[in-house]
């Protein structure tokens, strides 16, 4: 794959070619920009969306079980914070490594053995009498195998959905996944007052199965996409050439770095509750900072897909700077309301993820995009946690106003250089256009 082939074919989008070329005989080819109801007509992937939806909002109901049920079980607020941090661990030590898995064997087999061994996983969880430990074992173990199962369906889209379809696809997931933070954010705690922590962790159980019977009755048998033409692969070489991939590759690299930026962004997040105690406020309070961000996603998800992939790319660099340039306001103190409006702005900016993560992996040749994603996706767990964890060590220091205020100045600072990158690649690319 050519440096310059990628960019323009997967992200200044085909329908660009298409005028680029008919621009030789000066006129233009109107084209029919695709919507979410066009993705969704393609049967697969809305299956695939489907268990999606449901499996999503299972793992937010059960995320505020084990939370209540480590609570009460141990009394002690770090253990609880402890257990919180066993789902960012996992995909950092194995995510690279099983990810590459997907890229060895058929990516509909990965999915489903996935889910089924998270069905185990989680309904061990629900039995009574686990012991902490057994529970903390259950839960690295889940979310470990939560990581090959995301790159087997992130590198299954392209071979279901083409061009613009296939961007359209991937924010729609996104979409869903922000949308399901707000849903559980709002109701997971009454969910587990009706039916109890141990109740709402079998539900979650029984939504990997559902997915599992989805994906293996209404996914299409592919053949595993490393068996021919190639030297005998393993776990070690796939995830080799996924690194070598894409840190060798300048708008791999760009793309790559801009997901990661996720970092600086997620920290409000994280110092939600201590944020909500300075202010004053309750319980509610928090919920309302925890769902101004994924709410801001979703509503700037919705605007980029008015824009077509060439309108994306164009306004990519800017969007990420808006990911966190509002976050600096916090340093002088405003009140609720306006600290809900930067956050609310801050995650409309972070929609150019929606349109990040699908062109990162139309770029990808067919044999390496389950590696690939995988680190991508180890690295943006990583910058994640160590995110929260540097957030809240100058939270310590200087308090959770200006915690989020520096995040938001180094985060812009890193988007900034990103988006000059981008614009130079992308002119490149335009430049190499036929005309």
């Amino acid at each position: 794959m050519r440096y310059y082939d990628s960019l323009r074919v997967t992200y200044l989008g085909e329908g660009t070619l298409k005028l680029a070329e008919a621009g030789r005989h000066r006129r233009r080819v109107p084209l029919r920009r695709a919507s979410y109801a066009d993705v969704l007509r393609v049967r697969e992937f809305r299956w695939l969306w489907i268990a999606q939806i449901q499996s999503y909002i299972g793992d937010q109901f059960a995320q505020v079980a084990i939370a209540i049920l480590v609570y009460h079980r141990t009394g002690s607020a770090f253990l609880t914070a402890l257990t919180y941090a066993l789902t960012y661990l996992p995909p950092i030590i194995g995510g690279p490594l099983l990810s590459g898995l997907a890229d060895i064997l058929p990516r509909r087999q990965v999915m489903i053995v996935c889910d089924l061994v998270r069905v185990v996983t989680v309904g061990l969880m629900a039995a009574p009498g686990v012991p902490f430990w057994g529970l903390c074992i259950l839960l690295f173990c889940t979310v470990l195998v939560g990581a090959p199962f995301s790159a087997a369906r992130t590198a299954l889209l392209p071979d279901i959905l083409d061009g613009d379809l296939m961007t359209l696809g991937s924010a729609l997931g996104n979409i869903t996944h922000q949308a399901s933070q707000i849903l559980g954010f709002v109701t997971g705690a009454a969910v587990v007052a009706v039916v109890q922590a141990r109740g709402t962790l079998a539900i979650d159980a029984v939504t990997f199965c559902i997915s599992a019977l989805i994906v293996s009755s209404m996914v299409r048998r592919r053949a595993a996409p490393r068996r021919e033409g190639r030297r005998r692969a393993t776990a070690w070489s796939v995830t080799g050439d996924g690194v070598r991939l894409v840190f060798r590759n300048r708008v791999l690299r760009t793309l790559l770095l801009f997901g990661w930026l996720a970092g600086f962004y997620i920290i409000p997040e994280g110092l939600a509750a201590p944020y909500a105690r300075d202010l004053g406020g309750s319980a509610l309070t928090v919920g309302l900072l925890m769902a101004a961000i994924p709410l801001g996603t979703v509503l700037g998800g919705i605007f980029l897909e008015r824009m077509g992939t060439l309108g994306q790319a164009r306004i990519m660099g800017w969007l990420a700077m808006g990911s966190c340039a509002p976050l600096v306001g916090c340093v002088w103190g405003p009140p609720l309301w306006v600290v809900l409006m930067l956050w609310l702005l801050a995650g409309i900016g972070g929609a150019f993820q929606l349109a990040a993560a699908p062109a990162f992996v139309s770029a990808l040749d067919v044999g390496n995009r389950a590696s690939a994603f995988g680190v991508a996706q180890s690295g943006l767990y990583a910058a994640q946690g160590l995110g929260i964890l540097g957030g809240g060590g100058i939270a310590q220091l200087a308090g959770v106003p200006v915690a989020v205020a520096v995040a938001g100045l180094l985060g812009l600072c890193t988007a900034t250089r990103l988006a000059v990158n981008w614009s130079r690649l992308q002119l490149a690319a335009t430049c190499s256009l036929p005309c």
